[in-house]
């Protein structure tokens, strides 16, 4: 029996260690991360399936809102209000622009109200809840890459043929993703705490699309406010898109694109850092 003991004793001292030594939690929580791997492609997956789900046209809705944006941004920014394209195609111009656009704009969307749509999981299984609004921007990049198809034939009918610069387009796609999942987890964690926040999250998105270059470019803002407006993170994602895409004529604005992308690492930090925060009372107060 003393052998027994001797034996059980460091077994038990072990797994105490694990659990209260100093500077461990955070590394295992990015173990589990991995460890729920599996967990993170289920919600994803279904979040793609349920998107649509008993929707006529289902998935296509994907592509038409895009198109008719880009439509009515063409005649009232390109035809009415004649505003420069940059030499390019007013539809190609907006639609390069809608791409990031839309994908940010789905991912607030989904991400801010995804822990208050998935409460009853949350309160029952344990894994780390960054996974949910993960899964929720995850969702928007299948719509990208459907939107893209739709960019490339719009090219094809204008016949435009991009630069060598596309091939830097998968950094661009990286700092939108980075907005979109930086701004997810901010808002996702708030309207856990303020439920108010469901209802500013439609006008944030509404409002923003008028306030970035969408239906226009950055180039027609008065220099002496260029670097102000770039305070806008998503002003050096567009501008990145457009650069990648159009190529030609097309120009980066060197010190607002740093200052929105500084913005944007800062953005994805702190939502980070704040969901973190959030997650360790969430069972509480969701």
């Amino acid at each position: 029996m003393a052998e027994d003991a001797k034996v059980e004793a460091p077994q038990e001292e072990e797994e105490w260690d694990l659990v209260i030594e100093a500077g461990k939690t955070e590394r295992h929580y990015w173990k589990d991360l991995w460890r729920y791997r599996e967990l993170f492609y289920f919600i994803a997956w279904r979040d793609i399936l349920v998107r649509y789900k008993q929707t006529v046209i289902g998935i296509a809705w994907s592509v038409i809102r895009p198109f008719l944006t880009m439509i009515v941004f063409t005649l009232v920014f390109g035809k009415l209000a004649k505003l420069p394209s940059e030499g390019v195609p007013y539809p190609i111009m907006v639609f390069a622009a809608l791409l990031p656009w839309q994908f940010f704009s789905n991912s607030l969307s989904e991400a801010s109200a995804s822990l208050i749509r998935n409460a009853s999981m949350l309160t029952k299984v344990y894994f780390p809840r960054i996974v949910v609004p993960a899964s929720s921007v995850i969702v928007g990049v299948v719509d990208f890459l459907i939107s893209f198809v739709i960019l490339g034939l719009l090219m094809a009918w204008y016949g435009f043929v991009p630069g060598w610069r596309m091939f830097s387009l998968p950094l661009f796609l990286l700092l939108a993703f980075a907005a979109s999942f930086g701004f997810s987890l901010w808002l996702a964690a708030l309207n856990v705490r303020y439920r108010d926040f469901q209802y500013v999250v439609p006008f944030i998105v509404q409002f923003g699309l008028y306030i970035s270059p969408v239906g226009f470019t950055s180039s027609i803002v008065p220099e002496k406010w260029r670097l102000l407006y770039s305070l806008n993170p998503m002003v050096g994602v567009i501008d990145g898109f457009r650069w990648a895409i159009l190529g030609g004529g097309t120009r980066i604005y060197w010190p607002g694109f740093l200052l929105s992308s500084a913005l944007t690492l800062l953005i994805l930090v702190s939502g980070f850092r704040y969901f973190r925060k959030t997650e360790r009372v969430l069972a509480d107060i969701i």
